[in-house]
């Protein structure tokens, strides 16, 4: 089969299989900040002072939880883009900014990768320690080289599966459809 066509039951446009891991991690992310936070909040209530670590891990999961979502929105093609310039011209003008604008996101995320696996070396060769808990801070930082490579990946995967869409006819490219 040519690498330009797709397999009778695959479709093109639909996201991809594995966004669980997305999903699911955003789910768990989402719940660790809201009981972290409601137990922080509980117990400055009930003691009037506060557990030191909560501010830390809560800005290390926001932090996490925008890379993850990132990834997830990349890999659904929501990610933002000048709709003047993505939803004007021909089919064919659209499809080649589409996969432009993927490659630039994987070009992005591939050097904040690298500069941050430097970043992340340099955490652990100087053993630098994070301020509130004082924990190695390459425990946090590690996070952004393997999240800004699954943005890279995931890219990759929507400027391939963008190529593989069959062009729209300018009928059918008049009205782009709009995404929930």
């Amino acid at each position: 089969m040519p690498s330009d066509q797709l397999p009778p039951d695959h479709d093109a446009s639909a996201p991809p299989r594995s966004l669980r891991i997305e999903d699911w991690l955003t789910v768990i992310i989402m719940a660790a900040l809201a009981l972290i936070t409601f137990a922080n909040v509980l117990v400055r209530y009930l003691t009037n002072s506060s557990f030191a670590w909560t501010e830390e891990i809560s800005v290390f999961l926001m932090i996490l939880l925008a890379m993850v979502a990132g990834s997830a929105a990349v890999a659904r093609d929501q990610h933002i883009r000048i709709e003047y310039f993505s939803h004007g011209g021909s089919a064919v003008r659209r499809r080649r900014l589409a996969r432009l604008g993927s490659l630039m996101v994987a070009l992005l995320f591939g050097l904040i990768a690298v500069l941050s696996v430097r970043v992340v070396w340099d955490d652990f060769r100087f053993e630098e320690t994070s301020p509130g808990i004082g924990v190695p801070q390459w425990w946090y930082s590690i996070w952004l080289p393997v999240c800004s490579t699954a943005i890279v990946l995931r890219a990759l995967g929507l400027y391939r599966r963008q190529g593989l869409r069959p062009v729209a006819t300018e009928a059918e490219s008049t009205a782009p459809e709009r995404q929930p």
